[in-house]
Parts: structure tokens; sequence; C-alpha cells
């Protein structure tokens, strides 16, 4: 929940591509990121692996008028719409797009080579066969808004009850951080999305920032195997929320022309 997904930056900035909003060089510079190279594999028409500008292009080619994205987890397979061959394969990496016009879905494959600090990192891109039907448990931004909102405030009040509530030089060192990178990206998502979106992911993120530190700081004031019990399943819920909102807002654009307001 810290950093943005891959298919993350890829839904967002492949959506301002389709939509002619960004040229493919600035897309694909902003999707591959940090690391070293992204290509596709199994396209069709395609013997082998692809670059990502390419890619794209083929799949607009195809059909693919947007990109949606999707954060499976164990018993959520949220923003997924199988076959149960995809639904794995998305589950085991944890995200996967889907694209939209065209029934594909695009998984991440991640190499790493090199030492921690200096890592080499290559993804390649598995597209594969999607089932045409809607997304599994994606919200309005509306709705992701208010339960945001309503978790976050269900939580905070467990979690100080147990004396877990993230706090300490720790904590506040990684708010910090995240507040300094949020200040210096402030075009999150990529352009053509509504503002409402942008606020949606930015609270989605720092609620997930406070989970994991929660998470990290220790039992605190839980001593019991209960408090510790009441703890995790004050986590839990608020973990499931942010993704379903993270994923309504990077969705959103796609969810707003399927219902014709663009």
């Amino acid at each position: 929940m810290l950093s943005e997904p891959r298919s993350g930056r890829l839904a967002a900035w492949g959506n301002a591509l389709l939509a002619g909003l960004v040229s493919p060089d600035d897309a694909v510079l902003t999707i591959v990121g940090d690391d070293a190279v992204h290509r596709m594999e199994g396209l069709p028409g395609e013997t082998g692996p692809v670059g990502l500008t390419l890619a794209l292009g083929r799949l607009r080619a195809l059909g693919v008028t947007g990109l949606r994205l999707a954060l499976p987890a164990p018993g959520h397979p949220l923003g997924l719409s199988g076959p149960p061959e995809f639904n794995a394969r998305a589950l085991d990496a944890e995200e996967a797009v889907i694209c939209y016009g065209a029934a594909f879905g695009l998984v991440p494959e991640v190499y790493e080579a090199g030492p921690e600090g200096d890592l080499h990192v290559e993804v390649v891109w598995h597209c594969l066969p999607v089932r045409e039907a809607p997304p599994a448990d994606v919200p309005s931004l509306g709705e992701a808004e208010r339960e945001l909102a309503e978790a976050l405030r269900d939580a905070t009040e467990v979690l100080s009850r147990l004396d877990v509530a993230a706090s300490g030089p720790v904590a506040e060192a990684a708010i910090d951080a995240y507040r300094a990178r949020a200040e210096r990206k402030r075009d999150v998502l990529a352009p053509g999305y509504p503002p409402r979106a942008v606020r949606v992911l930015e609270l989605a993120q720092r609620v997930g920032l406070l989970v994991s530190l929660a998470r990290e700081n220790g039992h605190g004031g839980a001593v019991s195997s209960a408090e510790m019990g009441a703890r995790a399943e004050a986590l839990r819920p608020v973990e499931r929320v942010a993704r379903r909102a993270q994923v309504a807002a990077y969705n959103s654009v796609v969810e707003e022309r399927e219902r014709g307001v663009r």
C-alpha cells in the first residue's frame, strides 16, 4: 500500500495514452518508473515479448479502449472477472490489469537481480484471455470515499483503545516521508482523471500507510491473545476498504465512460 502498484501505473497512464492525453514516450517512461525495462508477451500476432510502446499500440489496434486495475487478495478477487486460470495468476502477483473493449488481461512478472539498493528490475507483462464480465467488488468513487471515512474512524477507535495505533519516531518518520513524496508527486494518477479520484486514491494510500505502520509497530499494549485478535480484526476490514478504494480510483475513467458520463 505504500507504493503505487505497477498495474496501477499501467492502467492510469495507459488510459491517458488511449485517450490521446499523453504521448507514448511519456506514458511508457512513467509506467516503467525506476524499473530497467518492461516487456509484454502473449500478444496476439506476436511470437515473443515486445516493448511496452509497441504493446500498447497493439492493444489499441485489438480494440482496447481502457484499462482497469485489479488488486486481488486471498478470499477477495477484487477487480477480477475470471476465468479461474487468469484469476490464479493475478492472485499470485497480487495485481493485474483488465482490458476494456477486448477480452485481455495483463499480469506482471518481476525479475530482480543485484544487491539491495542497486537492484536491476525487469518486468514481463503476460497477456492472457479474460472473461467479459463486471469486475468483482469494485465500488463507485462515492461509495469508496464514504467507506474509507467510516473504516478509518472505527479502526482508529479500536487501535487507540488497544494502544497499537501507529505512533513513535519510526511511524512519524514514515508519515513524513509519505507527505514529502505526495508533495513531490502531485500528479497522482494521470491526465484525464477527475479530482475526486485523486482525492480518494490519496486517502486510500494514507489509510494503507497507517495499516502498515500498525502492523509493523509490534503488539503495543495488546498483550493478550484476545487483544491481539481484536487488533487483527480491526485492521483486516480497513485494509480491504483501502484496496477497494484504490481500485475504484484507478478505474474511475473507464467506469465513467461505461456509464456514458464522458
